[in-house]
């Protein structure tokens, strides 16, 4: 299977808006049994998490994985830090790449392959409120020209 590709759970949109991603990277996450029973019900938002590089592991924080409603006393923590599967080749391209200025590594989304709950993260350098406005009027154009097209079509 490619990159990115199996069943997505969960997808940070945001992250399209605010960053011009450059690379992406494909990691596995450490997760108890009541976690991974909550993404599998796509019980899981990547909305305001981010990616840290500390001591040579790699975590990721403020990734919120609800509660497993049949979890009782086992329950994990909402908004744990969750570390990272990735070989060390991969953590030493991510710490490349933040010290360099305005960039910073951001989940993009959450997927099941294989079994197993991925996370695609990627490298990216922060927009600027010119380049927001920028890609919104190319939207819009796009958009426009495709209406357009279907009425002339529609006849």
């Amino acid at each position: 299977m490619a990159k990115g590709s199996g069943k997505v759970l969960a997808q940070n949109k945001k992250a399209g808006h605010d960053y011009f991603i450059e690379e992406t990277i494909e990691a596995g996450m450490v997760l108890t049994g009541t976690e991974i029973k909550s993404i599998r019900a796509g019980k899981v938002q990547l909305k305001d998490s981010f990616v840290r590089v500390r001591n040579g592991e790699a975590w990721i924080n403020n990734m919120h994985v609800s509660a497993f409603e049949q979890g009782n006393r086992f329950n994990h923590d909402p908004l744990r830090t969750r570390k990272l599967l990735l070989h060390k080749k991969q953590i030493g391209e991510l710490v490349g790449a933040v010290k360099r200025d305005g960039y910073t590594i951001v989940p993009l989304k959450m997927y099941i392959k294989d079994g197993y709950a991925k996370l695609l993260i990627g490298i990216g350098k922060g927009k600027k409120d010119y380049d927001k406005r920028n890609d919104m009027r190319k939207k819009e154009a796009k958009r426009e020209m495709e209406r357009a097209f279907k009425a002339k079509n529609q006849f």
